[in-house]
């Protein structure tokens, strides 16, 4: 698959290391009469990077930027090169490639030019077409041509084919900007310099393979603004878009409010245009946009000239090809198999047409109204400037009556755009989803010719047969066709997707932002194990396909107890980056323990399953039996910990982390008593104790948590006692007790045993006396089930849960109780994985809504308080779960108001929970640790604050760098109890 709606499976994939690969594959599958695919990023809308035959991945070896000449204003590039590599190469010279797609940091230069890519700059700098010198290609016959202008690389009788045919290539193609369907045959008329290599931009494999370009770099302005302008609908936008290009902007983008989140901050309107501009300065640059707002005479704008302002909204507009697969449902109206209220599945399939910029609004009206008539729903938007529309459509793909009106309004919708003189492609070429219709576009006449033409370069038929000319049928190959009807019985409720696994899986469209080098913007997260490892099978795509693949059972036929899905997923690190950074949320952490719940369903597991995945029973059975210290002393020995890892399935280098000889919670529960006992002797002259401690005969009946607790004062906070603060870094738990009262907070913890009578608030109380108290009662702690649900016991999390559940029930009936939840890994599995796994248990959702992080609860419940300034440099890493499921806003402006400056890094830190302790992950889980997260760390001065919120990023920290990593509440903490300082150290431990 790709990013379109097809899927096709090969027969194999290679990954060619230079050209002689190249040829040597081609003739293997030529003596074999097999087709040939070339494959860039696979980001391909149309179908055309799919094939029954061999494919060819450029992007495992052949992707080098070979050379960059900055007088020139020329790179050599290899076909899997991907763009941002080249943006960034040729960024200190001034200089750039003038295309750039919105998959800019995944697409390759191999692909662009087979797809004759456009991008939003297309105003100002073309098409790649426009952009490319010269290309190395080998022939169908095994041939290396070298293609430039004046016929230069051109196949025998190709020559003669354009001068017979001159009036027709004259006149037989439309007159506009983005005109990308078809061969672009009319390059080799000789007014246009006969470019054979410009021809072949756009052939989408079927005329040769690639393998080196020589490309034009254009000078980067040196600042730039962005106008946002407002308009009561796309349509108005449209008409609108035209009347900007005289001013010279470098893009005219066009967006409508379906695709934008309402806190984006856009000037109030419908639908709005996104125009850049240039200049050498950012005075230039601003006076420019503003002279376009003038122009414009809109209602509302706005001039955004900030770099990472513009980056943001930038972000909005390229990760629409992937936010427009989900929308509202309209009415009562929605696809088979999708539950109500939730988001309707779009499509690509009726992408990217063109027609000329002057009638694009009234082809919008006219489109809206054909989508109306077949009572289908889209969101059009794209590259306004140029006339070209992206829009995903709720086409159901599923069902025969769906395909059906999928054929025929497609066949209307290219009837409408010929009427406009537009293109059926307007970027992403025909492949397969529009070459049926280009008769339509150009005629049976033009369409002969280009099937002369293809047949020059290929006579045998074997490069990417079925795209541009004697196409696969555009309904045939769908890829949902081998999915199962009915839903799949599953352990998790997947309420975005009506409960249906299929739908869950269905939701990567292929637009791979899960496959960049890099974190774009250095603040993401996905996909830290295909950074390390470059493979898809490891990347958040690639493991959706397996398991697409896994559910059509036609590949692979083991179904659950698939090898091959199980070995994709064990690199994944359940980060759950993908749950944001995904344009469309993909969440593979929780598809991967649903899978290994399933797979290892009655059967042994890996010994880190037993361990790891069940660290809280363990710990509590050494709280238990009082032997910390013991295990502490036994853990030292070197013999016996390399045999105690190798049983536990621990990886040899890892250290094990030390246990607190002290629990958080008895700690908390003796200083509890100590000071309600205090507080009674207060209260009560005689110095007697009341049983229980305060509030202790009172019932949770709905009253605010104020008042159950008197004597404390505040507003009741209840602080959360997970596994890595209870048992191994208690000093977290301390300090925020200390923060948070020093904001006026009462601070309580959960119980342990099931209270009937009403919350107590101390860990250990049970309550008064009466019938059953003397009897011995089992005690339990709370506990979110992350170990348990990142190793797929989803049967023992669901118990371990309830529980829970049963011991917070009081709490759940008061009003207005946060549950303070340090570790950002567990808040994340009580606002996530509980209601998911427990969707029919009211009190999941309950606490779930309840839980709130460190830094919310402060600004939320004291928000008078003003923590005590550090003025220091921070450095560190926001944890991923923190920035996937929580958000970090809160703390962002906790730490400016106590000084705290700096940047944190993105990514994952690569422990990871339990992923980076397992044998066999030790090296993933560093090279995720070297991304962004060490060196952040060894950039940082001495008098820096290493901030890590998460244990597991603190013990990545302490045992890769040698640096302790500390808790913001720590921080805090400790300036809290020693004041201001100025001697310019920085804090101590």
């Amino acid at each position: 698959m790709d990013a379109s709606n097809y899927r096709r499976v090969p027969l194999g994939v290679v990954a060619p290391r230079d050209a002689e690969d190249v040829a040597a594959a081609l003739a293997v599958c030529r003596a074999h009469a097999v087709p040939v695919v070339a494959r860039g990023g696979g980001t391909s809308i149309a179908g055309q990077a799919t094939g029954t035959g061999v494919v060819l991945d450029f992007t495992r070896h052949m992707n080098r930027i070979l050379a960059l000449d900055p007088d020139a204003r020329t790179a050599v590039v290899q076909p899997g090169a991907v763009l941002d590599r080249l943006q960034e190469a040729a960024a200190p010279h001034g200089l750039r490639f003038g295309p750039d797609p919105s998959t800019h940091s995944r697409c390759t230069l191999g692909g662009m030019i087979g797809n004759n890519s456009c991008g939003s700059h297309s105003v100002a700098w073309g098409t790649t077409a426009d952009n490319v010198r010269e290309l190395s290609v080998v022939g169908a016959a095994g041939d290396t041509r070298r293609l430039g202008r004046d016929w230069q690389g051109a196949p025998d009788g190709l020559k003669a084919l354009v001068e017979g045919e001159l009036a027709l290539l004259r006149t037989g193609f439309p007159d506009l900007p983005r005109r990308i369907s078809g061969y672009a045959l009319d390059a080799l008329l000789p007014e246009r310099g006969a470019d054979v290599a410009r021809a072949f931009c756009g052939s989408e494999g079927t005329w040769g393979l690639l393998t080196e370009a020589v490309v034009r770099l254009v000078e980067s302005p040196r600042a730039r603004a962005l106008a946002v302008l407002a308009y009561p609908d796309e349509s108005a936008a449209a008409d609108a878009a035209a009347g900007l290009l005289g001013y010279g902007p470098l893009t005219v983008e066009g967006m409508a409010a379906d695709l934008v989140p309402a806190d984006a901050g856009l000037p109030r309107g419908g639908a709005w245009l996104f125009v850049e501009t240039g200049g050498g300065s950012p005075a230039e640059a601003r006076a420019r946009a503003d002279t376009i707002v003038r122009a414009a005479d809109v209602g509302d704008a706005l001039v955004v000239t900030d770099p990472a302002g513009q980056r943001a909204l930038w972000r909005l507009r390229e990760d629409a090809s992937g936010t427009a697969t989900r929308m509202p449902y309209a009415g009562d109206r929605s696809p088979p198999g999708a539950g109500r209220g939730l988001g309707a599945e779009a499509w690509p399939g009726w992408e990217d047409c063109a027609v000329p910029p002057a009638r694009l609004g009234a082809y919008l009206r006219d489109f809206r109204a054909l989508l109306a008539a077949h009572g289908l729903r889209g969101t059009p938007y794209g590259h306004f400037g140029d006339g070209c529309v992206h829009v995903r459509i709720d086409f159901d793909l599923i069902t025969a009556a769906g395909v059906t009106r999928f054929r025929r309004f497609s066949e209307e919708a290219a009837r409408l755009v010929v009427s406009h003189g537009g293109s059926l492609s307007g970027e992403h070429g025909d492949g397969q989803a529009r070459a049926e219709l280009l008769p339509v576009m150009y005629g049976a006449e033009m369409v002969r010719l280009f099937e002369r033409a293809k047949d020059l370069w290929d006579p045998r038929g074997l490069l990417n047969p079925g795209m541009l000319v004697r196409p696969h049928r555009l309904d045939q190959n769908l890829r949902f066709a081998v999915l199962p009807r009915r839903p799949v019985d599953v352990e998790f409720g997947y309420p975005a997707d009506g409960g249906d696994f299929s739908a869950a899986v269905r939701r990567c469209v292929g637009v791979a932002k899960c496959r960049t080098a890099s974190v774009p913007g250095g603040d993401g997260v996905m996909c830290p194990s295909f950074r390390a490892t470059g493979e898809e099978a490891h990347s958040t795509r690639g493991r959706a396909r397996l398991l697409h693949e896994m559910l059509a059972g036609e590949i692979v036929t083991d179904g659950w107890r698939s090898t091959e899905v199980r070995d994709a997923l064990d690199l994944c690190l359940s980060c759950k980056g993908c749950r944001s950074d995904c344009p469309v949320g993909v969440d593979m952490a929780t598809y991967k323990a649903e899978f290994l719940h399933h797979h290892y369903a009655g059967r042994r597991r890996p010994a880190a399953h037993y361990t790891l995945g069940r660290l809280p029973f363990w710990l509590a059975a050494v709280t238990r039996t009082r032997s910390a210290r013991l295990v502490n002393s036994l853990a030292s020995l070197r013999p016996l910990a390399a045999v105690a890892k190798r049983l536990a399935g621990v990886a040899p280098g890892r250290e094990i982390p030390r246990l607190a000889p002290e629990t958080f919670s008895r700690w908390w529960s003796a200083r509890f008593r100590d000071r309600a006992r205090a507080r009674e002797r207060e209260r009560r002259p005689g110095g007697q104790d009341t049983q229980g401690g305060p509030g202790g005969r009172r019932r949770g009946d709905g009253r605010p948590a104020d008042e159950l607790f008197p004597g404390f004062g505040g507003k009741t906070v209840l602080l959360w006692p997970d596994t890595f603060t209870e048992h191994l870094e208690p000093s977290v738990g301390r300090a925020a007790v200390r923060v948070l009262e020093a904001a006026g907070l009462a601070v309580l913890l959960p119980p342990r045993t099931v209270m009937r009578h009403g919350p107590i608030g101390d860990g250990v109380t049970r309550g008064p006396l009466r019938l059953g108290t003397l009897l011995p009662r089992r005690r339990h702690r709370v506990c979110c089930g992350l170990t348990y649900v990142s190793t797929g016991q989803l049967d023992r999390a669901r118990t371990v849960l309830r529980r829970t559940l049963d011991l917070m029930e009081p709490y759940l009936a008061m009003d207005g109780v946060p549950v303070v939840v340090l570790e950002p890994s567990c808040a994340a599995a009580l606002r996530t994985d509980l209601p998911e796994l427990l969707p029919g248990d009211p009190r999941a959702a309950r606490l779930a809504a309840a839980v709130v992080t460190f830094a919310e609860a402060l600004e939320r419940h004291a928000p008078d308080w003003t923590p005590p300034r550090l003025d220091r440099p921070a450095a560190g890493q926001t944890h991923c779960h923190q920035h996937a499921v929580l958000g970090d806003a809160a703390e962002r402006r906790l730490r400016d108001a106590a000084g705290l400056t700096g940047t944190l890094a993105g990514g994952c830190c690569g422990l990871a929970g339990n992923f980076g302790l397992e044998r066999g992950h030790e090296e993933v889980s560093r090279a995720c640790a070297e991304e962004q997260l060490l060196p952040a760390v060894r950039a940082a001065g001495d008098t820096a604050v290493i901030l890590a919120d998460g244990f597991s990023c603190r013990t990545q920290l302490a045992q890769l760098s040698g640096r302790r990593g500390r808790h913001l509440a720590e921080v805090l903490a400790e300036a809290l109890e020693n004041g201001p300082r100025g001697d310019g150290s920085a804090p101590t431990a």
